[in-house]
């Protein structure tokens, strides 16, 4: 029985491309932004509900307040980027964060860092949208620092 297998993470800031928009950060996991991993799973369920427009519907939160010197990728997420016991790792596309999260549990360990428990809060009331095919997630955690400090123009 081997290691288990890793996944590689990377946070990329980008630039808002048009006036008025803001900046954002995107996350990869294995090379594939997160939002097109959401919007696979979600798809079925965004499309038996009449809206496949709002499968994977998301953006990235704010670098200001989510990559470095902020806590907020490492556990430590506070006000509207917390959902009880998960931390949003994605906002709507229109930029207002608490509008379409995309939450999960963040569990943090000397060794490795872990995705799981995906949720969106705004479709736990109706017919839940179930997330057992996205993640979990784990990630060795120096590579997932490394990731933190590189998308933050190397702030620790």
């Amino acid at each position: 029985m081997g290691a288990p297998m890793l996944n590689r993470i990377r946070f990329a800031a980008r630039c808002a491309e048009r006036p008025g928009a803001r900046d954002e950060h995107r996350i990869e996991i294995d090379g594939i932004d997160l939002a097109e991993l959401a919007r696979a799973v979600e798809r079925p369920f965004a499309t038996a509900e009449g809206h496949p427009s709002i499968a994977g519907a998301y953006s990235g939160l704010d670098p200001a307040d989510v990559l470095p010197p902020s806590r907020h990728f490492l556990g430590e997420s506070q006000g509207i980027y917390r959902y009880d016991r998960r931390t949003q790792v994605l906002g709507c596309e229109c930029g207002e964060p608490g509008c379409w999260p995309l939450v999960c549990l963040l569990e943090v360990s000397d060794a490795v860092i872990r995705w799981s428990d995906f949720r969106q809060p705004h479709r736990s009331s109706n017919v839940p949208w179930r997330y057992d095919d996205l993640g979990p997630f784990v990630f060795e955690h120096l590579q997932y620092e490394e990731a933190l400090r590189s998308a933050s123009g190397g702030a620790a």
